[in-house]
């Protein structure tokens, strides 16, 4: 069959790389076309070089997310038109290609307005990663109903959401808990892990800034003040602070923060779950990545500052308590969030201190974070999630 995929982000790129290799597995003369990252590159590169079938034209990357991965309200309105110049190359794509199945994953405002053209031509359209209908513009859900054949969902609190939606949905556990199981960081030790990246061997914090050019720019200055109120402190005097990154991010979009004077603050890429599993403690812009440090349980604070104008239209249409996934699992602040003005230096480095200097303190963080992955389920949910897809695909063809 021949899949169509689309993944806007960062997180879009890992649970698509995921479930490509799930739709491989179960589909072995399956056709993959797909936006998304370097993550999903690499398991369609895996799989046509392990592969005798030949895919011809069809399959491989259309583009890629760092060309239109935005955030926030205003945000998208000052790059409505790019945007709506990616939707215009998707639809033609769609066309040109004629897939069996259009799979969406997450980044709703793009993916809704495919959804709806998809439907309209008579595509088959499954939504994978639920749009977040439950945090903000619930309307949405007239749309799911409308042009989604079937929603696929991760998280345990959306089943009596979207059961008392009446939306038809199919749960198959978190597909982050194999990510992280199965993540090459759960296999070497800190110590090879300091000494292939030439990093002394002393206790780091990991500062994770988001993935977003947006969210860099609000949060390095945030985290570079954090990391230097730290070392003034003599029992940190030492420490080392790495960023983690972003995928398809490079150094150029974090050096204007950084000067000679913050030579212990290091930048590595293509290795943040190598460095939240190593760190300390982790200062985390939330999504998905704050879920990937409770899996591998890291204490962290979680801080996020958007602009002025998102933040403003947020605190009237976010009806959720917590802006993070694990938290919004249990329902209560198992780890502590900064929002806005109150995500400052001063107060990341209050929290940091107690995770690492209040062992009562950083004991109950990690007993929550046993709670949250045993809520989130066991080991395959990718596979699972693979297998639902194709056998709804047979039954109804």
């Amino acid at each position: 069959m021949k899949y169509y995929i689309i993944a806007g982000e960062a997180s879009g790129d890992l649970h698509g790389s995921n479930l490509m290799k799930g739709i491989y597995e179960s589909d072995p003369e399956a056709e993959i076309r797909f936006w998304g990252g370097d993550m999903m590159m690499a398991v369609h590169k895996n799989f046509q070089n392990t592969s005798s079938q030949t895919s011809g034209n069809y399959s491989g990357l259309v583009r890629h997310y760092k060309e239109g991965a935005i955030m926030g309200f205003w945000e998208v309105l000052k790059n409505a038109g790019k945007l709506l110049g990616n939707v215009r190359s998707c639809k033609k794509d769609i066309i040109a290609n004629n897939p069996d199945v259009i799979i969406l994953i997450d980044y709703p405002g793009f993916n809704f307005k495919i959804a709806e053209f998809a439907h309209k031509r008579g595509f088959k359209v499954f939504y994978y990663i639920a749009p977040k209908v439950w945090a903000s513009r619930e309307g949405r859900i007239k749309k799911l109903k409308a042009y989604v054949d079937k929603l696929f969902i991760v998280f345990p609190f959306e089943i009596p959401y979207f059961e008392s939606k009446g939306i038809d949905f199919i749960y198959k556990g978190n597909p982050l808990v194999d990510a992280v199981d199965n993540s090459p960081a759960m296999n070497e030790s800190r110590e090879d892990f300091l000494k292939r990246n030439n990093l002394d061997d002393k206790p780091f914090i990991a500062m994770l800034a988001g993935s977003r050019k947006g969210e860099i720019n609000t949060m390095m200055p945030v985290l570079k003040e954090f990391a230097h109120r730290m070392r003034s402190i003599p029992q940190y005097k030492d420490y080392q602070f790495l960023v983690a990154g972003a995928p398809a991010r490079t150094i150029e979009d974090y050096s204007p923060f950084l000067g000679p004077e913050d030579d212990f603050i290091k930048v590595l890429f293509g290795q943040t779950q190598h460095i939240i599993r190593n760190a300390e403690a982790a200062v985390v812009n939330s999504g998905t990545a704050s879920l990937e440090t409770v899996l591998f349980g890291t204490p962290q604070v979680v801080g996020y500052i958007g602009s002025r104008i998102t933040y403003m239209i947020a605190r009237h249409i976010v009806k959720i308590k917590y802006i993070s996934l694990g938290n919004l699992i249990v329902d209560r602040l198992a780890f502590k969030e900064f929002i806005q003005d109150e995500c400052n230096a001063e107060a990341l480095v209050r929290e940091v201190r107690l995770l690492i200097e209040d062992k009562a303190y950083r004991g109950k963080m990690l007993s929550e974070y046993i709670v949250i992955r045993n809520l989130l389920g066991g080991a395959g949910a990718s596979a699972s999630v693979a297998q639902a897809m194709i056998s709804e695909l047979k039954d109804k063809a």
